[in-house]
């Protein structure tokens, strides 16, 4: 792997005269570009840009894209990120000019094919969570999670108003109204930390259940802190120690008895497509990521997507519009010579009646409006719905199997010498513990992550779940093969093997080694330096 430091900087390979292209002559008269601009629309001088031939410009970039890893160059056993691999068709059919090129402020008329897929889109993903009714504006998982919370929010301060509290104005971002006693979500210890971190942007207090060291809910302590001021209890299952919880029914039962609502968090959704259906083991909402259980980018702070389901109970107050389908309204088109109309009061030429008409729908008094421009990062939807007709709901099941099946023999591969606190068996994923070899030999979950880098593998998530010491959080995905999985189960042996003084300076072949990763994000070095 080539080392940056060998890379000069665009600006320091600058030369003033270069270019990388000729402009011919202008053909029109020219004039002076203040007599075209005003005086404060122009810079005082030009932009201290690079002047570079484009050779050097190809070159430089294509230099750095070698030194990066992605999906499509190595495997990423990601634990909780679902880092699968994205089929290049779907990109394709996404990046087609009657998806790319259509804008959101066009005439719905001429939207119907991305209306009709959206909505199409909403009934999948409808279906797969046992719900009934879906938004796709939320622009992430975690924002799914916030949009589903200020939805319950918008639910409660109506149910208040119902039973004789004061009417409220009901808008998104709103804390829960003093009307409402709901001011307290559950969250387990081992959830993702975007749960907490939504319930407390939604205006609610948080409150932590245990887990038990089997990794499931310690239902004990989930009773003694479920009362009449719980809104929610969200719980993703299968947890984040990859195990479905056995108990998820008697909890979605006790928490409606108690008059709250069950989020499901539903990053975990890869595990159990076509199999299980949220909504069917008691769930009132959840978000999906349709990057991770689907189809599409995923990582680098792009666009991304978090749809939601909820109830029927829950559904006026999602966000607006929703996308909906209109039988026998449609607009009428030029006809062709089969399926006419005639109608000689209005127009005697024959003309296409289009028996299904789709339209944004932004009447709905109670929703909490809009949390998103337009409606989602619909790139992203696309390719989510390509996913799922590909596969279909057959495929969708075997997607789930397989991707349980690869993570329960990586689990039988290296649980001799990487133990498994909780068991031999697991979902789509696991956590092993290297808190062991930590303690007799000094090799921590750091060391063998890093240490991985310099065989060609990404890392796998390490210190999460906190509830697992020096943990190591791994999820092959359905998409890799067992050649893959036996490679890298021998090279985790391999470096459990290795000395640890070596291991505290790894990777050895990577452009840097350990930066302080707190310091990179919180004052990153701007500028090129020899030190």
């Amino acid at each position: 792997m080539r080392n940056t430091r060998d890379t000069k900087l665009l600006f320091e390979l600058s030369e003033s005269g270069r270019r990388s292209h000729r402009l011919p002559a202008c053909d029109v008269p020219e004039r002076a570009v203040m007599e075209l601009l005003p005086a404060g629309a122009l810079a005082s001088a030009p932009p201290a840009l690079s002047e570079l031939s484009e050779p050097q410009v190809v070159r430089h970039f294509s230099n750095l894209s070698q030194l990066n890893m992605s999906v499509d160059t190595n495997f990423y056993p990601l634990g909780s990120c679902t880092m699968k691999y994205n089929p290049k068709r779907n990109e394709r059919v996404a990046s087609m000019p009657g998806f790319a090129d259509l804008h959101p402020y066009q005439p719905e008329e001429s939207l119907q094919g991305m209306l009709q897929l959206l909505y199409e889109l909403q009934e999948y993903l409808k279906e797969i969570s046992g719900l009934d009714a879906c938004s796709l504006q939320p622009a992430a998982g975690a924002h799914g999670e916030l949009t589903a919370l200020w939805v319950a929010s918008a639910y409660f301060r109506d149910q208040a108003v119902v039973t004789g509290g004061s009417p409220v104005t009901v808008k998104a971002g709103e804390p829960p109204a003093a009307t409402s006693k709901r001011t307290k979500v559950l969250v387990p210890d081992s959830a993702h930390g975007t749960n907490p971190a939504s319930a407390t942007m939604a205006g609610f207090e948080t409150v932590t259940v245990k887990t038990l060291p089997s990794g499931t809910l310690d239902m004990d302590d989930f009773h003694r802190l479920l009362d009449d001021q719980i809104a929610v209890f969200m719980i993703t299952n299968p947890n984040t120690v990859g195990i479905f919880e056995p108990k998820m029914r008697e909890i979605a039962d006790a928490v409606h008895k108690a008059g709250g609502l069950v989020y499901l968090d539903g990053a975990n959704m890869n595990a159990i497509l076509g199999i299980a259906r949220p909504g069917d083991f008691g769930a009132d909402m959840q978000h999906y990521n349709p990057h991770k259980t689907f189809s599409g980018p995923h990582g680098g702070g792009g666009p991304g997507a978090g749809p939601i389901c909820v109830t029927e109970e829950l559904a006026p107050y999602l966000p607006t519009p929703v996308v909906v389908r209109e039988e026998g309204s449609g607009f009428r088109v030029q006809g062709s010579d089969s399926d006419l109309e005639t109608d000689s009061s209005l127009n005697p030429e024959p003309r296409t009646l289009n028996p299904t008409h789709f339209r944004l729908d932004y009447n709905r008094p109670k929703s909490i409006g809009r949390v998103r421009a337009f409606f989602g990062n619909v790139g992203v939807l696309v390719r989510a719905y390509c996913y799922i007709r590909t596969h279909g709901p057959d495929g969708l099941r075997r997607v789930s199997e397989n991707a349980v099946l690869n993570a329960n023999y990586l689990l039988s591969r290296v649980k001799h010498f990487l133990p498994v606190p909780q068991g031999d068996r697991c979902m789509h994923e696991f956590v092993a513990s290297a808190a062991k070899l930590k303690s007799d030999k000094g090799i921590s979950a750091m060391d063998i992550a890093k240490r991985l880098l310099d065989f060609g593998f990404h890392a796998p998530t390490v210190y999460f779940p906190l509830t697992v010491k020096e943990s190591i959080m791994v999820e092959p995905t359905e998409t890799e093969s067992k050649e893959t999985l036996d490679a890298f189960a021998e090279t985790l042996f391999r470096i459990t093997e290795e000395d640890a003084r070596s291991l505290r300076d790894a990777p050895h072949t990577t452009p840097i080694s350990r930066p302080d990763e707190v310091r990179a994000a919180r004052q990153p070095i701007l500028a090129w330096s020899e030190a």
